[in-house]
């Protein structure tokens, strides 16, 4: 994909009044110039769809929409591309959720290959933190984070930057926050640098029906309509947090990307061809008014491990049931 700096500080929010899979790819086709999409570049090449697909045990809503993630598959396929959609949800496969929240329905017929994020690559990130990424999610000629907008009771909302953790292994998640969530900063540092490793990204996030109040999975329904994509995540959620009138500064993700002047950080050097994060104000969004903390407690860990041995082993029974 062509970068220039130019496009790598654009974003584009349009309005999207329902989950509708072909007006959400032609806002993908009134994007495509802008983002670098255009042309006939994309036969034969592998693109990435990364959702996120937190849990099965959530609302529908918690997850990134079936009918989203169709519209923008279709652009790609229409482009002759080989599309992947793959996640790695913190409790159990990403194919449980998918079923669980029919998001398999609207992808039903389409030219899509699903994974699960299974095979661990261990790296050694920036800020020296030894991590297990999926081979998975940087086997492909392009990343396409598709993150879903929502309240976050750890880290204030989770948009862009905060979906990229995913490529992270379910279990290797929680080993994480018990080891490495001393602070908000520091793990915000982690996620921050997992994005060296990942291939050439581009992001659109579902701000349609979002999760506020509290979150990832217990907060109450927006509608905000609005669909964002960006090639730059950081760029991508410091235009969200404007959009949806709250302080960055209480967010550790743009909080450690400003403090490293990361592109993408300040909102004057973005550009907005399109609709202006102002022209959605007034939506009511409402983020986690205090923080918890982001380490895990051994007994929290060990229950997730429970809960993810209950988890495999139900999903074993039901498959040779």
């Amino acid at each position: 994909m062509e970068h220039s700096v130019e496009k790598d500080l654009q974003v584009l929010f349009r309005r999207c009044a329902a989950y509708d899979r072909f007006a959400i790819g032609q806002i993908v086709e009134d994007m495509a110039g802008s983002l670098g999409l255009s042309g006939h570049r994309w036969h034969g090449k592998i693109v990435l769809l990364k959702p996120n697909l937190i849990s099965a045990g959530g609302p529908g809503f918690s997850c990134t929409h079936g009918e989203c993630i169709a519209g923008i598959a279709s652009w790609f396929i229409d482009h002759g591309a080989r599309v992947v959609l793959g996640d790695s949800p913190a409790l159990g496969s990403g194919k449980k959720v998918l079923e669980k929240h029919g998001i398999f329905q609207p992808l039903s017929g389409m030219d899509i290959r699903f994974v699960e994020f299974t095979t661990p690559v261990e790296k050694k990130l920036a800020c020296g933190v030894n991590v297990n990424i999926a081979r998975e999610a940087l086997e492909c000629d392009l990343f396409v984070g598709l993150p879903k907008i929502k309240a976050h009771n750890q880290m204030y909302v989770t948009m862009a930057l905060k979906n990229i953790f995913g490529v992270v292994k379910g279990v290797n998640k929680a080993m994480l926050h018990m080891v490495h969530g001393g602070t908000h900063d520091h793990f915000a540092n982690i996620i921050l640098d997992l994005q060296e490793f990942l291939p050439d990204q581009l992001h659109f996030a579902d701000g349609i029906e979002v999760m506020h109040e509290s979150g990832p999975l217990d907060g109450n329904s927006l509608f905000l309509g609005c669909l964002g994509g960006a090639r730059s995540p950081v760029a991508l959620d410091t235009a969200f947090l404007d959009l949806l009138e709250l302080e960055a500064e209480r967010c550790p993700l743009w909080r450690v990307a400003r403090d490293r002047s990361m592109s993408g950080s300040a909102i004057d050097d973005i550009r907005f061809p399109a609709l202006h994060p102002r022209d959605f104000h007034g939506s009511g969004f409402i983020a986690p008014s205090s923080l918890d903390a982001v380490r895990f407690s051994l007994w929290k860990f060990l229950r997730g491990m429970l809960k993810r041995v209950r988890l495999k082993v139900g999903e074993r029974d039901s498959k040779h049931g």
